[in-house]
């Protein structure tokens, strides 16, 4: 979602050059992000304080003369390797003392940027200019070389249309749609001579492992599992050639919608409303009864019924009416 944030810069100067700092495990949407120049390995783990480490690194990063800083994470040590880099500008949102490091530190306008994408790509702007109503949609670059690659390494073909499945999410059970109604919606779209693809980390083999258990065996050799078997970077560039993609609200939802692929997402204990996915063709599931959204990572009634209201049906109206429409 930052890259609304570097369309928004190359916009306002399409010759800046950007550099991005994150996580490792993010590089690989970075260089499939055009307006990204450069990126770099931010070197501390989740919730890492670092003071030293942040020091250094701020301190490294001085001969390369940035001119601005744009800080996304609120928290105080976030804001520290820009500033011991003595950069130029340093411009974020308020909070957790960031003042004291942040010489462009604005108040938080919650109720005019509802959305996560407009609060980011808001700091591209001065503060008293209001940016335009309609932010640029995340769009990720395939690699044509690493589509080829993936293909040939997993042993796929993109002779018949391909549905590509999401059954995780990290959060917990409360955002995962039950492994029997994404079989039925695999069983249903390879009845009708359609590939299945799951997708996910590791964390997700045993869900996929109760998917597959349901598949009918005349049908399972075009249900091809990559759970836990690709990069992040591999499963970019084959979700790329996909038809459609249904998904958990999880990380994998946001990259097919980056994709430009026509996506259905299925919301549990969560909601779209501060980080939907952003796509012209996008389908939300979810339910209207009383205790939702929750947010939280299981039920607190033991029901689940955000989920298993949400029959495979809705699913697979949504998936056919993508396929007619090619």
């Amino acid at each position: 979602m930052s890259q609304a944030l570097y369309k928004s810069l190359k916009v306002l100067d399409p010759d800046c050059r950007i550099t991005v700092m994150a996580p490792n495990w993010t590089l690989p949407l970075l260089d499939r992000m055009p307006e990204v120049d450069a990126s770099m390995d931010m070197e501390f783990g989740h919730g890492e304080l670092g003071l030293s480490a942040r020091r250094r690194l701020g301190k490294s990063l001085r001969a390369s003369n940035f001119t601005h800083a744009i800080v996304l994470p609120l928290s105080f040590k976030s804001a520290l390797v820009p500033f011991h880099a003595n950069i130029g500008t340093r411009t974020g949102w308020r909070g957790e003392w960031r003042n004291l490091l942040l010489n462009d530190c604005r108040t938080p306008r919650d109720k005019q940027f509802p959305l996560m994408v407009q609060r980011f790509a808001a700091l591209a702007y001065p503060e008293n200019e209001a940016p335009p109503k309609n932010i640029p949609n995340p769009c990720l670059v395939a690699q044509e070389q690493g589509i080829q690659d993936s293909l040939n390494k997993f042993g796929l073909g993109t002779d018949s249309e391909i549905i590509a499945i999401c059954p995780g999410a990290e959060f917990g059970e409360a955002k995962q749609w039950p492994s029997q109604y994404y079989a039925e919606l695999s069983n249903a779209m390879l009845e009708q001579d359609k590939q299945v693809w799951i997708f996910g980390s590791s964390n997700d083999e045993l869900a996929t492992e109760a998917i597959l258990a349901d598949i009918d065996h005349a049908m399972l050799d075009r249900c091809h599992n990559l759970v836990g078997r690709t990069s992040l970077a591999e499963a970019i560039d084959l979700m790329s050639v996909t038809t459609a993609v249904v998904s958990n609200d999880s990380g994998l939802l946001h990259v097919a919608a980056a994709l430009s692929k026509p996506v259905v997402g299925i919301y549990g204990s969560t909601s779209p409303d501060f980080t939907p996915p952003l796509a012209e063709q996008v389908k939300l599931l979810a339910t209207d009864i009383e205790c939702r959204p929750c947010f939280k990572r299981e039920c607190p009634f033991g029901h689940l019924r955000c989920l298993t209201e949400l029959k495979p049906s809705l699913a697979i109206e949504s998936v056919e009416l993508y396929s007619n429409s090619k």
